[in-house]
């Protein structure tokens, strides 16, 4: 396949590309921790949960696409379990309650929320600050 557009610059490549791994990670409750970052209408986050760690059931404004990407865990969703593995999606309405449980494996995922959660940006914001970033 010929190649015909030039590769962007190195200057170019900073002001367009996020390595989230270079994100400060947030713990959103104990034991989870997640690297934020925002465009202008949507929030991604790429969580770790420790094993057995627990996200209390919640609700949010913002619609969520949740996609498990290693280890496993048991979502509640409208008071039922839904056990997640590996390439499991699960999409939440805007309000849904849900929450998470966490396999001995522990989870990892990540996570859309549409629009932004501001919420986690001043959470990320703080730990920033704390940093001196």
């Amino acid at each position: 396949m010929e190649r015909k557009e030039p590769y962007a610059t190195e200057e170019e490549f900073k002001r367009r590309i996020i390595r989230y791994r270079d994100i400060p990670p947030v713990e959103l409750v104990p034991n989870v921790k997640a690297h934020i970052l925002s465009s202008e209408r949507m929030t991604a986050i790429f969580v770790t949960m420790a094993p057995n760690a627990q996200v209390p059931v919640h609700h949010h404004e913002q619609e969520q696409i949740m996609i498990i990407v290693g280890g496993e865990c048991d979502q509640i969703i409208g008071g039922k379990l839904y056990h997640l593995k590996e390439g499991d999606v699960v999409c939440y309405a805007s309000n849904e309650e849900h929450g998470t449980y966490a396999s001995d494996k522990g989870c990892r995922t990540i996570e859309f929320f549409a629009p932004v959660r501001q919420d986690y940006m001043e959470k990320l914001e703080a730990v920033k600050k704390r940093l001196g970033k």
